[in-house]
């Protein structure tokens, strides 16, 4: 494979976009932002290695939990719930033909737990099986654990369960009007005297509109598998990013110390934040069921049951006044954010704050109150999502960019400009300055290759000639913070041991999703060794050997295990440094770690002689390395600190064509072009923008989720729930990574976080969607939510022409 980095996704070109695509230049600005230190030239780092499972996946040959060999005497659970009512008191429960039913071994309540019936990620009120209340449709209420799935799911159906039901909240409106009983308390951040800047001003606006939530629809569904031991002990097999979690809440529940419980996870067929905390559930389950029958047990959640009883993206109602001058600068900001929590607190704390950190996007607000309620619903705990809660936000600032253009007649392009950070007006709504901002190169440098000046001209004139298709382009930025705004949390451990022939095996904290952390830090110790990435053997994530881990999420597994993995081979490599220099009698200084070679000057020795000669000299090649990063606080009763140790960039130029007639929308083009500082890997970074995009585009178009008046919901299968598929790809798709010269925060081999921040991207379709709408009336701000849905998207037509 070639060594040199391709940092430009090629696609075919779409005969359908309006301006003739223009050959994308390669990327020639630098940051002018303060520089990184040079670094010296990576061999393995820096290169679009592929990822470790790559030919696995394609082979159907890589194994997840449901592929595992299953073992002598597996038993299956299934979860039973009552098909009616959303929130009651729960009156009877009649099992008998439950127990009955072919095949069942045993059913399990609230009353076989020993130890705390609850899964909660934060302050409690997620009981793993309903005790007394149903508080959502969906809510697992019984287990059923019997000789084959089949047998279990069938009987999980004959449960009679009576409920006096009361009449849910469901919505975010119907908790503002029905109910005061927030899941957590108001938040809130102000600058200035908002209100009299608001009242002053000569330009202003009025806005509210809806941001809808989204399914996570992994390609592997939760599960877990339990194997009890000889000793008290269980190894539980699941399908989470948090195997700690896991570990702990299985613990709690057995009533056993955390040491007795094993979490193992090799890898998820996806994750995005819905096995953050809610693989937990599953995973008590499946051990419980082992606990008492004494045998091994899996529990596999069926597709509609999944997306019945798990979490989702947080759904809002964001209302705004806000203030601007006669240039489409913004002066004041008052907005607020109402989330619908569901039925606990799970990570909503987390999820909502993020949401307010990134209200203002790439924008400066001089005066701003920035407020956010946490509202209880009769539904399912929303959960953490990809993105947890920022896009929410961004959509939010863009939104408001469309709006301000609109009202002033000017290009949404410049008025996003005017409005940067930018010299004394870098200090972000929560007090952290605003450094290494590159937005103002990325955005330049993606206007003139995108094209977007003439694109924009050429659609002008496509739209005077078209009555019914109409077409609209859109670039916007993304500013995303990264670091666990939890300040404990943003740590990692990795363990990595050397065998007597050179070869290497590497275990950390961190989860694989698809996402190629794995390979990204097996690159990382094959490069500080100087060896090629066929010696090193990536290990199943597992709290046996790497315990008090952090989630796989935010953005950082790669910066935190990446680091971690990193120290502890600087560790080995010291060792083996010392016994080479010894017999060599050379300074440590002159020692290269190369091609799988120990030279200095005329001498050389392969890495594999090196490390049994350490093992000879009785020093150990294995070691454990931990890393915390550095700088970062948050004084949260203040709203102040430094949360984030850095921030990413990037921005795209969406065009799309819309059917006035029907609401049918097509995305024609995209330009992107994102900030990783200096990519790990520039292919896998490639895919997770490519990725990041695609998903954030079904959320903000296609991906409505439905609930009835009953909190029952409607959309839990394929057929009713349309995530995006092949087809809605743009035909003319250009993907760049912005030529860097690295991160300005000693992160890893300077590179920044890529994982969630592409979602953000997709805004830009949104955006198009908007304006090529606003355009259609004379002067009314389209009444457009998301996701803008064909009937959304007539909806906001005839708002317009009304």
């Amino acid at each position: 494979m070639s060594k040199k980095p391709a940092v430009i996704a090629k696609s075919k070109p779409a005969p359908k976009s309006v301006a003739k695509p223009k050959e994308q230049p390669k990327p020639a600005v630098k940051e002018k932002a303060p520089a990184a230190p040079a670094l010296p030239e990576t061999v393995v780092v820096g290169q679009p290695h592929r990822h470790d499972s790559a030919a696995l996946h394609v082979r159907g040959a890589a194994a997840y939990i449901d592929d595992l060999r299953e073992p002598e005497g597996l038993l299956h659970v299934a979860p039973g719930y009552a098909r009616e009512g959303a929130r009651g008191t729960i009156l009877s429960i009649d099992l008998s033909e439950v127990e009955k039913a072919p095949g069942v071994v045993r059913v399990l309540t609230a009353k076989d737990i020993p130890g705390q019936n609850d899964c909660s990620p934060s302050i409690g009120g997620d009981p793993i099986l309903a005790d007394g209340e149903i508080i959502f449709h969906g809510q697992v209420i019984f287990a059923v654990v019997a000789k084959t799935r089949d047998q279990a799911r069938r009987a999980a159906r004959l449960g009679k369960i009576r409920i006096s039901a009361r009449k849910p909240v469901v919505t975010a409106d119907d908790a503002v009007i029905r109910s005061s009983d927030d899941v957590l308390p108001e938040y809130t951040f102000t600058r200035g005297d908002v209100a009299d800047v608001i009242a002053k001003s000569g330009s202003m606006l009025v806005d509210s509109f809806l941001i809808g939530g989204q399914e996570h629809f992994y390609l592997e569904g939760q599960i877990a598998l339990a194997l009890p031991d000889d000793n008290g002990g269980m190894l539980v097999h699941s399908s989470t990013q948090h195997p700690t979690e896991t570990q702990h809440n299985v613990a709690r529940m057995l009533g056993v110390p955390d040491g007795n419980i094993t979490a193992e996870c090799r890898r998820m067929g996806g994750g995005f934040g819905g096995k953050e905390s809610q693989a937990s559930q599953w995973a008590c389950l499946a051990a419980l069921a082992s606990h008492h029958t004494g045998q091994p047990a899996k529990c596999r959640l069926d597709r509609d049951d999944d997306m019945i009883m798990t979490g989702k993206r947080h759904d809002f109602r964001v209302t705004t006044e806000t203030a601007y001058d006669s240039t489409g600068r913004i002066t004041g900001v008052n907005v607020e954010f109402l989330s619908r929590c569901g039925c606990s607190a799970d990570l909503s704390q987390g999820v909502n704050d993020r949401t307010m950190f990134h209200a203002d996007n790439a924008y400066y607000y001089p005066a701003l109150r920035i407020h956010s309620r946490r509202l209880r619903t009769d539904t399912v705990s929303n959960t953490a999502f990809r993105g947890f809660g920022g896009p929410q936000g961004v959509l939010f600032a863009e939104r408001l960019m469309e709006i301000i253009a609109f009202k002033s007649g000017k290009d949404p392009l410049d008025i996003r400009k005017r409005n940067l950070y930018g010299k004394n007006r870098d200090i972000t709504p929560y007090g952290q300055v605003v450094t290494g901002n590159l937005l103002p190169e990325v955005i330049a440098q993606l206007e003139e290759s995108a094209d977007y000046r003439a694109r924009r001209e050429a659609i002008a004139a496509f739209n005077a000639e078209n009555r019914i298709f109409k077409k609209g382009i859109s670039l916007t930025p993304v500013k995303f913070g990264i670091s666990f705004t939890l300040t404990h949390m943003n740590q990692a451990g990795a363990l990595v041991n050397v065998y007597a022939d050179g070869s290497v095996q590497i275990n950390h904290g961190g989860t694989e999703m698809g996402q190629g952390l794995y390979t990204k830090v097996a690159q990382v110790v094959a490069e500080v060794f100087g060896i090629s990435l066929e010696l090193v053997r990536i290990t199943a994530t597992t709290t046996g050997k790497v315990p008090n881990t952090s989630p796989t999420a935010a953005s950082s597994g790669a910066d935190l295990n990446g680091m971690a993995a990193k120290r502890a081979a600087e560790q080995v490599k010291d060792n083996i440094s010392n016994v080479v220099c010894r017999d060599w009698k050379v300074p440590k200084s002159s020692l290269v770690f190369k091609d799988g070679q120990i030279i200095s000057g005329e001498r050389s020795m392969s890495f594999g002689d090196a490390c049994k000669r350490t093992t000879q000299a009785r020093l150990p090649i294995s070691a454990t390395g931990f890393y915390a990063t550095p700088e970062i606080t948050w004084d949260r009763v203040k709203a102040t600190g430094r949360p984030f140790l850095y921030y990413a960039y990037g921005a795209a130029c969406s065009e799309v064509t819309i059917d006035t007639m029907t609401g049918e929308m097509r995305v024609d083009r995209a330009d992107i072009l994102h900030d990783a500082g200096k990519s790990l890997n520039p292919a896998i970074d490639i895919g997770q923008i490519e990725g990041g995009y695609i998903q954030g585009m079904g959320w903000l178009t296609t991906e409505e989720l439905v609930y009835d008046g009953e909190g029952r919901l409607r959309t839990h299968a394929p057929s009713t729930y349309k995530i995006p598929c092949a087809s809605d790809t743009p035909a003319d798709f250009r993907v760049a990574l912005f030529e860097s010269q690295g991160n300005i925060e000693d992160t890893i081999f300077r590179s920044k976080a890529v994982g969630e921040p592409p979602v953000m991207l997709a805004t830009s379709v949104w955006t198009a969607i908007f304006s090529t709408i606003a355009g259609l009336g004379q002067g009314a701000i389209p009444a457009l939510d998301a996701p803008a849905t064909p009937e959304a998207i007539m909806h906001a037509i005839k708002s317009v022409r009304a």
